[in-house]
């Protein structure tokens, strides 16, 4: 019965605790194949290649996201203002400014936000906020519609975050700070941003079958949450509580959010907010998956694994792929890794991380192609 499953069936009742006959090997992170520079040069044409060499299923992250824009719209185009052998600095349309360092891991830094005061926030609300703006759809929407109904992999409504939306307006700090100096513009923003994403969602749903809404936050360091529990209630939960009605209202049955850092505090206040699934939870950042599936047993996972073992050689891999038996047996979680691979990871190193092979599945052969009973 459970035989000939796709990946977006997998993908949905894993994380629902539902019978499965395995759980989808999915890529996580890495989106549209944004490899390691290096591996071109170790095996070329890689980029077009890995996904079918590693043997990923589903598309994008393994579930994919509709290109609809829900963000700020009709901006003007982003100028480049500055460019030499080191960095590139860019002024963009909301306004922000950012360089990018080239030849790093992670290279890109704001260097001036978009929102510093109340009027930055009234000219982009009033000018690129619409939801009902034409140009958020793709010119191909009706298209894109039909081949979305004939799809096997999971597919996303997205939502740029309650602290998101507000921390990629204003940085972390002059948020931090407004939360206690400026309430009614932080409200203002979390609130109206919300409200024209379920207006664009009620568009996209009225056309296309959805499985997941999910919310990027990014809103915890190392040791843990950026914003205290009563924060979070205040200005966050609202919506959160928004989110959660609209996907009732719509059969949706997972609302995921996406943070790094430490997130284990996070998850208690997003669950109760009617989230059912986060991702990644980073190794580095001292979370532990196996602890919150057991706290929370209607929380799904995805990610959990330690990226940094990837350039530890063979027996480290072994080990980490050892603890994803453990994981999947638990129920409710799908393996992938806690963020990027790393320049310092070898293209042989990223094939002996993969759990399929040529010849089919491997590392976690007897666990993944196994029908699998998962908690309630």
């Amino acid at each position: 019965m459970l035989a000939g499953m796709n990946t977006r069936e997998r993908f949905v009742r894993t994380l629902l605790g539902r019978d499965v006959d395995r759980v989808p090997f999915i890529k996580v992170f890495g989106v549209d194949n944004m490899i390691v520079p290096a591996w071109e040069a170790q095996r070329p044409g890689i980029g077009k290649e890995i996904d079918a060499l590693l043997g990923f299923e589903g598309t994008y992250r393994g579930w994919a996201q509709p290109d609809v824009n829900v963000w700020l719209s009709s901006l003007p185009p982003s100028r480049r203002i500055e460019d030499d052998e080191r960095h590139t600095i860019w002024r963009h349309g909301d306004g922000s400014v950012t360089i990018e360092q080239k030849g790093a891991d992670y290279h890109g830094r704001v260097l001036e936000w978009a929102v510093k005061d109340r009027h930055d926030w009234d000219r982009l609300r009033s000018r690129h906020l619409d939801p009902a703006d034409p140009t958020r759809l793709p010119a191909d929407w009706p298209d894109r519609v039909a081949r979305y109904a004939a799809r096997d992999y999971p597919l996303q409504l997205t939502h740029s975050g309650v602290y998101g939306f507000a921390r990629n307006l204003m940085g972390d700090e002059a948020l931090g700070y407004a939360f206690y100096d400026e309430p009614a513009l932080v409200h203002d923003i979390m609130d109206t941003y919300t409200d024209a994403a379920l207006a664009i969602w009620e568009r996209l749903t009225a056309q296309v079958d959805f499985d997941l809404i999910e919310c990027w936050e990014d809103m915890a360091c190392k040791t843990g949450s950026i914003i205290s529990p009563a924060t979070f209630d205040e200005f966050m939960r609202p919506n959160y509580r928004k989110i959660a009605d609209f996907a009732a209202a719509h059969g949706i049955e997972i609302v995921l959010v996406d943070s790094d850092g430490n997130i284990e505090d996070l998850t208690g206040w997003m669950l109760s907010a009617g989230v059912t699934a986060l991702y990644p939870y980073e190794v580095q950042a001292g979370n532990d998956a196996a602890a919150m599936l057991e706290r929370y047993p209607r929380l799904g996972v995805i990610g959990g694994l330690n990226k940094n073992v990837m350039a530890a050689g063979r027996a480290a891999i072994d080990a980490e792929m050892d603890r994803a038996r453990a994981l999947i047996r638990r129920g409710r979680f799908i393996p992938g890794p806690d963020h990027f691979v790393l320049s310092d990871v070898t293209f042989a190193d990223s094939e002996a991380t993969s759990s399929v092979s040529d010849a089919g599945l491997s590392k976690l052969d007897k666990v993944v192609s196994t029908p699998t009973k998962l908690l309630p």
